[in-house]
């Protein structure tokens, strides 16, 4: 019976799945307690995170055992997958489990954004009736960017089609000519930023995207325009995005992702007094429904790896 340690938030009703042929120790704030989870690791042979759980080496030296790892959600940024495999530990992300819970997050913070007046029920309490003051803009006919054109991108592309939004995109990993590309017109960097009304990103965080949008390219975006990071924290400078929008250089954004996370109370008081500002905990990609699929699909790949492991010891 190998033991597996689970670190994070998952859907408890698939735990009993993974219990059946496994030890295993779930704990949601083990996240929080490095020395315990250190000394829980010893004798692991599995470990499932989240985003939070640093699984670099001086984790996985504590995890002399450790077989196979599931990944809660999509990106690997915190889990040293080239050590990873050194040690022949297999990594398992719960790919394409929570598309459409950041699809849906994306179109809603476009809606959202753009009319301008869903922030505005204390003032109507207070009886102000600031109508003309939240007269907003339709997404209809307006020029979406997608900066990267996966998966999730393409889910966006679908349902703000049928809104009448127009779709172009950057991929440096997709040719204007890919047979997959059927909707979005492919375009460079440069011109997405000074064509596209809304901006969003689809990226992973690598040596190459981090810091993708500095001062340099937000500053080369549509004035007027807003932006939107379901991705990773990293790829946006957050000092130079507070200044363009203050500046009113750009007129809105969404950020579920952050640099450094938890957002510290220090570094969330740059973004106070903006306004047509969305600001959310890394949330875009966990709805009931998502947070079900990816545990599912994460209980279901490792009781397969070591199902494997004992056929073929």
């Amino acid at each position: 019976m190998s033991k597996i340690i689970i670190t994070e938030f998952m859907d408890e009703d698939v735990l009993p799945k993974l219990r059946e042929s496994h030890e295993v120790i779930y704990d949601p704030n083990l996240v929080n307690q490095e020395s315990r989870l250190g000394s829980v690791l010893r004798d692991a042979k599995g470990l499932i995170v989240r985003n939070r759980t640093n699984v670099m080496r001086p984790l996985l030296d504590k995890a002399p055992g450790l077989s196979a790892i599931g990944r809660l959600g999509v990106g690997l940024d915190n889990i040293d997958v080239e050590l990873c495999r050194e040690r022949g530990i297999e990594v398992y992300p719960a790919i394409g489990a929570n598309n459409t819970a950041v699809a849906e997050y994306v179109v809603a913070a476009l809606l959202i954004l753009f009319r301008g007046s869903f922030h505005a029920g204390d003032r109507v309490i207070a009886g102000t009736w600031p109508r003309t003051a939240l007269i907003g803009r339709e997404i209809s006919e307006k020029t979406l960017g997608l900066i990267g054109y996966g998966e999730i991108a393409r889910e966006v592309e679908t349902r703000v089609n049928a809104m009448g939004v127009r779709v172009i995109a950057y991929d440096p990993y997709v040719s204007k000519n890919d047979i997959h590309v059927e909707g979005a017109k492919i375009v460079g960097l440069k011109e997405l930023l000074a064509t596209a009304d809304a901006v969003s990103l689809h990226l992973p965080l690598t040596s190459e995207t981090r810091g993708l949008m500095s001062h340099e390219r937000l500053a080369q975006m549509k004035p007027g325009a807003i932006l939107i990071n379901t991705s990773r924290g990293g790829i946006v400078d957050e000092g130079a995005l507070v200044d363009a929008l203050r500046s009113n250089r750009l007129n809105g954004a969404a950020i579920d992702v952050y640099q450094n996370e938890p957002l510290s109370v220090a570094d969330g008081k740059r973004f106070d007094g903006i306004q047509n500002l969305i600001l959310t905990p890394h949330i875009a990609g966990i709805t009931e429904e998502a947070n079900a699929r990816i545990s599912e699909m994460i209980v279901e790949k490792m009781n397969v790896h070591f199902k494997n492991q004992l056929q073929n010891p």
